[in-house]
């Protein structure tokens, strides 16, 4: 009879948990969500602000708390409810005591109660009530984001959960597959060893934490002073929000971690778990065994010690365990004894919370300093009588799948495995990449140098295509193609998982080594050792097999993009084998469409694989139609925290850590919500994350044009760039912005309407903005000054920086907090932080809502127009910033006066000794005397040099080319002589030759005539015809001249084209401005032009706004115009309309002027070129020089006239009239 009271009595709790879990659920609005669960499309998406109101609508505390997580605000567990209205705490007046004079009626209403005449306001929902509902009605992908956001915060994470209504225990195992951990040891012998590694993999101590019957003390509280005495990593009593009432976190066994920092003050030395069990563990049979069976450790709070307590029945058994054991009692106040070897007890009654933790710290870290039974997470997965969600047949399906891909890398080194798996975007595609960037600044024999180029293109791609079928891809896209979507999504979040795995020990290794050979170079270098040089070779090689161990999903999505353009550009066939390259890009774009990051630009060849992400786009314009795109970039130095920013203001999961994380530029599509789109012109936000500028892994030049390519291509490709800067001084950007301003003059044929807001963060003080205005007004003051000096260049009228990129000084410049709230890496982010990630999403999209955006088609032929621009672009990404830039070009200018200084020189040496040569003065030339002759003009030179270098106002930026100028003077001196000495010699050869031949002149002619007769008595009655006796006559002819000439000098070939390339750079000429004329031919009209109007370079800047009004009609306008798309800088001199300015025209008097300079010019150096000896000495370079410093006297004063002063267009003329009269002169 008892035993079925007890059945109803349980079937009865059963029933009013299964109602109360009902009510709670539909409480926050999840009622519906455990059929039909929340994914991370639900939140990953573009939907209203995020208001930052105290109180908050009890049906909206769900939808809250994850979109506060998913920003990284650990303020999403403290959400203050705001009551309905019906249930507002009022409070009541009672007339009769307000109006009693005794105080009798007063004291009355003091004691009095209003329970039975008053209903009592509902209770709030428990915070963590709020954090398990989400839970349990998200998908496993939406769980796995929910608890890695979680330890970000700092939280507990729920280990063991009991499902609400049957519960059965589940271990959320693949949730807690993405989070990793870093922490440092201290070694004695190897000082602070780092090391970073999944939890899932992590071998540690686990510390479990249980409470035997009822306590008035909080477990949790003092766990909490044992990890973080600032942060509350487990929720308890006296947290903010907290109730009496909680129906879904008795049962659930939560896990945390202490990372060590390596310093003095850790609380312990080791990296440790510690799990808290949430409820009565009396009650709660299978999780208690559970985490007894899993500790390390295992500590027990008791309220107090009875002999009969069914307390006592578990502690018993746990104090004949051989496992140490704690046991906390709340009513004893003894200091800590130890029991037994292992086994201690401490007495908390009368202490605070601090004294009781420190004590039990040190008993943990006196336990640990012996042998302990280590846990690993994965091993729950072996324990019986728990369900763990990688079970499902989706997850084993997916694991399976990634495991057949990770089986083949097993065993293999992790440096090797890019080179010898993928190919495809190694040395090969490195080497395309270098080849196709020549081919936009060819020299010598253009065309010869076009063909062989092109040749090398085709050859890398067959061995490309040849090198495609590796057994990796192979297994990779086959299970791409075949799995269905939700199986597909699992294998490549397995496939990444894994493969992080593979590397982790490897990268380990790999830095372990470098650290000490790092140790020994340093140490070398206080010693002075000659062995210094070999250990700093093998600390490169080590950081090369760094670079190459990082090995993620990212580089098979390259190998695929490399797979698909080799065959793509050889275009035999469509299918190759059992590897279908054409349906990859179709394959690429459902995961971006799923929001799965694809590569932009890859960061190690620095190219962007033009074919693959067209094709990739057309894909996704197929199955999404030719939607609108908000394109958002990013930009800042390394390290600065670009990636964290955007991952906190859209909940991406873009890669973040100290150092290089991102390499190149990765695009990822944001979807605009339903409740947006009145709001906003566009469906999508496209956000480019972008690898760090200032790399130390690069270095010197390679990193300036590395960095300044890079900027412009992000900044002009996106429709906003966040300009990120660590602290408060934007010096470091400042430069990097210059010479994107003037590449963006400079690239007249791409459409562009570029826009940016700096974002400082890292900033305390919250008057930060107020406080730096003055810091304001000179970085506007600068960047305007740098715009003006770009424009001088570029042949511009731009009057200030926001004529080229928009940008308001008092409304685009943002300051925040700095992202952790404390030192890590036990630090929480700062909730000041999250605020300002906020405030600058909604700065963000306020600015995007007036603008229209631009289709997916338009933002393909940007990216192609400006990466062939970019690649046409060659001289000013190699210069830190545009006062550089003007600078060097001013010391082109005049190396080129000091050359010429010296060939002409070198001209008047010449002339003297070819006519003394000639007058039979002289019969050798040494070279000792040439470079006496020319010593006086060779110092006046180096003089000249130096008083330039040392010009006080330039010294400090010039500094840096001196040594190499002074090299290339001293080298040209060299190389003028010998030529000269060469030249001389040639002359005495062929004037001994001559005088030798006068001498034998007779024997000759004696020679020939028996030949001749020789060779009429041969033919005699022989020939039939004259062309046979001519036939037999030219070969007797050949061969005896062939024989007279003999020791004589061949004819050497003008290089006409090289000399003129060489002397037009000489004079500051930009290489791609002479290749275009060439190119084009049309410089050989400059005379017989009537309209000279392609050569006004001048521009007028629009308004920003009317920048933005750039529409989809205007874009195919443009592409008809244009033609094909390898145009983008054939067509850069023709009158295109850019977005941000418009074409002027030369006026009538203008173009008499160029007219009356072309005609001047050409009878001048018609009249030079007339008086050189060129009938009796040939050609010589020097005569080039020449004519084409007399054309440049004439273009610089032209030039100086009031009336025209772009520096573009004169170059265009001059370039253009030394072409032509090179031409019709040689």
């Amino acid at each position: 009879m008892s035993e079925n009271k007890d059945e109803l009595v349980e079937l009865s709790r059963e029933e009013q948990c299964r109602r109360e879990t009902e009510t709670l659920f539909n409480r926050l609005q999840l009622g519906d969500k455990r059929q039909q669960m929340l994914t991370p499309a639900d939140f990953l998406q573009i939907g209203p602000a995020l208001k930052q109101q105290r109180d908050t609508p009890e049906k909206d505390l769900a939808h809250t708390f994850i979109q506060r997580l998913m920003i990284l605000d650990y303020r999403a567990r403290y959400i203050p409810v705001k009551q309905d209205s019906a249930e507002v705490c009022q409070f009541r007046h009672e007339p009769d005591v307000a109006n009693d004079e005794t105080g009798k009626s007063i004291l009355d209403a003091l004691f009095s109660s209003t329970e039975d005449s008053e209903p009592k306001p509902k209770p709030n929902v428990h915070p963590m009530d709020v954090q398990m509902a989400v839970f349990h009605c998200s998908d496993t992908f939406l769980r796995q984001n929910m608890i890695t956001k979680l330890s970000q915060c700092q939280y507990a994470l729920p280990l063991l959960v009991p499902d609400p209504v049957s519960k059965d225990i589940e271990c959320p195992l693949w949730a807690f597959r993405q989070i990793r951990k870093s922490w440092k040891m201290t070694d004695k012998s190897k000082g602070s060893i780092m090391k970073s590694m999944p939890v899932c993999k992590a071998e540690t101590p686990m510390v479990s934490f249980l409470r035997l019957g009822s306590a008035s003390l909080s477990k949790s509280q003092l766990l909490n002073n044992l990890i973080n005495e600032r942060h509350s990593t487990f929720f308890h009593r006296n947290c903010p929000g907290s109730t009496k009432t909680r129906y879904l976190m008795d049962g659930v066994a939560e896990i945390a971690w202490y990372c060590p920092a390596g310093k003095p003050n850790d609380s312990f030395t080791d990296f440790i778990a510690f799990c808290n069990l949430h409820g009565d563990a009396l009650s709660l049979d299978k999780q208690r065994d559970i985490l007894i069976e899993k500790a390390s450790i295992n500590v027990v709070l008791v309220p107090s010690l009875k002999r009969g307590d069914r307390s006592m029945t578990v502690i018993s058994s746990l104090l004949k365990s051989s496992k140490p054991l704690i046991c906390l009692i709340a009513d004893n106040d003894s200091n800590p004894v130890q029991m037994k070897p292992g086994h201690y007890k401490i007495g908390l009654k009368d202490k605070s919370q601090s004294d009781a933790s420190e004590e039990l710290k040190g008993i943990i870290r006196n336990i640990l300093s012996g042998s302990f039974k280590s846990f690993q997470l994965e091993t729950l997965a072996q324990v019986s009588g728990i369900r763990v969600d990688e079970e499902n047949e989706i997850c084993q399906k997916g694991k399976a799948a990634a495991l057949k891909i990770t089986t083949l890398l097993k065993g293999m080194d992790v440096s090797k495995i890019k080179e010898k798996k993928l190919p495809c975007q190694g040395e090969l595609w490195h080497e395309w990449s270098r080849i196709t960037k020549q081919q936009y600044h060819l020299k010598g024999e253009i065309e010869k140098e076009k063909c062989k180029n092109q040749r090398e293109l085709k050859e890398i791609r067959q061995r490309q295509r040849a090198a495609s079928c590796s057994d990796l891809l192979r297994l990779f896209i086959n299970n791409l193609s075949s799995l269905p979507s939700n199986k597909k999504a699992r294998f490549l979040k397995w496939t990444q998982i894994l493969l992080d795995d593979l590397s982790t020990d490897d990268l380990a290794r790999i830095l372990h080594s470098y650290d000490e050979k790092w140790s020994e170079v340093l140490a070398l270098k206080k010693d002075k050792s000659d062995q210094l040089k070999n250990k700093q070779t093998e600390l490169e090689k080590i950081s090369t097999q760094l670079q190459a161990a990082t090995f993620g999903l990212e580089h098979i999505f390259r190998e695929i993009g490399q797979i698909y353009e080799a065959h793509e550009s050889l275009a035999r066939g469509r299918n190759t084998g059992r590897m279908k390259w054409c349906d990859y890009p179709a394959l690429a774009a459902e995961l971006m469409i799923s929001g799965h990051p694809m590569e932009l630009m890859d960061g190690d060849a620095g190219h962007v694989p033009l074919t693959w992400i067209s094709s990739l786009l057309d894909e996704v314009i197929k199955k999404l139609g030719d939607k609108r795109v908000f394109v958002l970039s990013v930009l800042g130095v390394q390290s600065s925290g670009k990636s964290t920013m955007l991952n906190a203001m859209f909940g991406l999961q873009f890669a973040v850590s100290a150092g290089r994380c991102t390499k190149g530029a990765f695009m990822q599509l944001v979807k605009v919500s339903e409740e947006m789109k009145n709001d906003l012109k566009f469906d999508y936000v496209l956000v480019v994350d972008t690898e760090g500028l200032r790399a130390l892994e690069l270095a010197g030049n390679t990193t300036l044009h590395h960095d300044n390519e890079l900027a412009t291509f992000v900044v002009g490709v996106a429709n906003m760039t966040l300009i990120n800067i660590f602290g408060e001084n934007p010096a470091e950007m400042q430069d990097v912005l210059q010479i994107v301003v003037q590449a963006i003059m400079r690239m007249k044929n791409v459409k562009l309407s570029p826009s940016c807001v700096f974002v400082h963060q890292n900033v305390t003080d919250i008057a930060a903005s107020e406080k730096n205005m003055d810091g304001k007004r000179r970085l506007q003051e600068k960047l305007d000054q740098m715009a003006q000096l770009a424009a001088k260049e570029e042949g511009c009228d731009a009057k200030s920086f926001s004529d080229i990129i928009e940008f308001d000084v008092q409304e685009d410049v943002k300051y925040f907090a700095q992202l952790w709230e404390g030192s890590p890496p036990m630090a929480p982010p700062n909730p000041g932080y999250s605020e300002g990630v906020q405030e600058l999403k909604n700065t963000i999209l306020s600015k995007a809502s007036q603008s229209d955006g631009m289709t997916l088609s338009q933002f393909k032929h940007n990216i192609g127009d400006l990466w062939k621009a970019l690649l046409n672009e060659n001289f000013v990404f190699s210069f830190k910033n545009t006062l550089e830039v003007a600078v060097y070009r001013k010391l082109e200018v005049q190396y080129g006066n000091w050359t010429w200084t010296l060939r002409k020189e070198l001209l008047t040496i010449e002339n003297q000794l070819h006519n003394r040569i000639e007058n039979g003065n002289h019969d050798m030339v040494e070279l000792s005397y040439l470079y006496k002759e020319m010593s006086k003009t060779y110092e006046d030179v180096r003089k000249a040099m130096a008083t330039y270098f040392d010009d006080k106002d330039q010294k400090e930026m010039l500094v840096q080319w001196r040594g190499r100028f002074e090299s290339k003077i001293k080298d040209i001196r060299e190389e003028l002589v010998k030529a000269l000495k060469r030249k001389l010699d040639e002359v005495l050869q062929q004037k001994n030759a001559c005088k030798k031949l006068d001498k034998k002149k007779p024997e000759f002619e004696n020679k020939l005539l028996q030949k001749s007769k020789q060779l009429a008595l041969q033919l005699k009655d022989k020939a039939t015809n004259e062309r046979e006796l001519q036939e037999q006559f030219n070969h007797v002819w050949d061969g005896w001249v062939t024989e007279l000439t003999a020791d004589t000098e061949p004819i050497k070939d003008i290089k006409l084209q090289e000399d003129q390339l060489s002397i037009l750079l000489e004079l500051g000429i930009e290489s791609f401005l002479i290749h275009e004329r060439q190119k084009r031919g049309k410089y050989k009209n400059i005379a017989n032009l009537g309209d000279y109007s392609e050569y006004d370079t001048r521009t007028k800047h629009q308004d920003p706004c009317e920048k933005r009004q750039r529409s989809e009609d205007e874009r195919v306008s443009t592409n008809t115009t244009t033609g094909q798309s390898d145009t983008v800088f054939g067509n850069i001199w023709k009158k295109v309309k850019n977005p941000f300015a418009k074409q002027q025209r030369f006026c009538f008097q203008e173009e008499e002027q160029i007219r009356s300079l072309i005609d001047k010019v050409y009878n001048q150096a018609e009249s030079t070129i007339q008086g050189k000896p060129l009938a009796t000495r040939g050609y010589s370079s020097t005569y080039l020089e020449e004519m084409a410093n007399n054309v440049s006297e004439q273009v610089k004063e032209f030039q100086s006239q009031p009336s025209y002063a772009s520096r573009r267009s004169s170059q265009l003329i001059f370039c253009s009239m030394c072409l032509t009269l090179q031409d019709r002169t040689f």
